[in-house]
Formats: C-alpha cells, sequence, structure tokens
C-alpha cells in the first residue's frame, strides 16, 4: 500500500503543472483551502476551527510526503522541521495570492505540493 501511494505522490512530483481545469481531485481547490487558512487569522469566533482545517490538511499532505519518501534531496523539497503547519500556511497564502486568478481553481494539492517546492527547496 505505501509503495502503490509512494508511486502515485511520485508521479505528481514530476508531473509537469497541468491546468487547473484539467486536474480537480477531490474537488478541493485552492480557494477552498485558502480560506480556512486566512479565516484562522482574521475571524475571532471561528479563527481557531478554521486554523485546524488549514493546518490539519497541510500537515497530512505533509506527513504523508514524509511517509512515502518524497521529501529530500531527491524530490528537491524540503518542509521546516520546526512549525512546520504556520510556516508552510503562510508560504501556501503567499504564493496562492502570487497568481490568484490562475491559481484559485487549482486542486488544493497540487497548490500546495507547487507552495512546497517554491517555497521550501532543499539547499
Amino acid at each position: 500500500m505505501n509503495k502503490l501511494l509512494g508511486v502515485g505522490l511520485a508521479a505528481l512530483l514530476w508531473a509537469p503543472t497541468a491546468p487547473a481545469e484539467s486536474f480537480t481531485g477531490s474537488g478541493y481547490t485552492a480557494m477552498a483551502l485558502l480560506s480556512p487558512c486566512q479565516e484562522s487569522d482574521n475571524d475571532a469566533r471561528w479563527g481557531e476551527a478554521a486554523e485546524t482545517e488549514c493546518e490539519q490538511y497541510i500537515l497530512g499532505f505533509v506527513d504523508a510526503m514524509k511517509e512515502v519518501g518524497a521529501v529530500g534531496e531527491q524530490t528537491g523539497v524540503c518542509p521546516p522541521n520546526v512549525n512546520t503547519a504556520d510556516e508552510v500556511r503562510w508560504a501556501y497564502m503567499r504564493w496562492v495570492h502570487a497568481d490568484y486568478s490562475a491559481r484559485r481553481n487549482m486542486a488544493a494539492a497540487d497548490a500546495l505540493l507547487q507552495t512546497l517546492k517554491s517555497a521550501f527547496p532543499c539547499n
């Protein structure tokens, strides 16, 4: 099972970026993930719940990458080891907003992967 997941994640890592309308995965878009990531800072009443939704998605994604060996020098993606959820959350918000019109309808997983590639390269 881990090998199959690893092959799928590896294919995503090295595949060229597809146009937003050609891959929607589960239907959870970059904009759908962006909403709770932003609300965590903007909403005093529901901010904690929104932050949990955003950061749990991020941590699950990063942990899955680590589990299948999709981080490190081989892939060029090295997520931060300290304060991972918050660091990646801020990077994700900046990445999506950098080209909002083109990126908002991408699959959230693809947008997050592109964020990790651009914001956390291995040096």
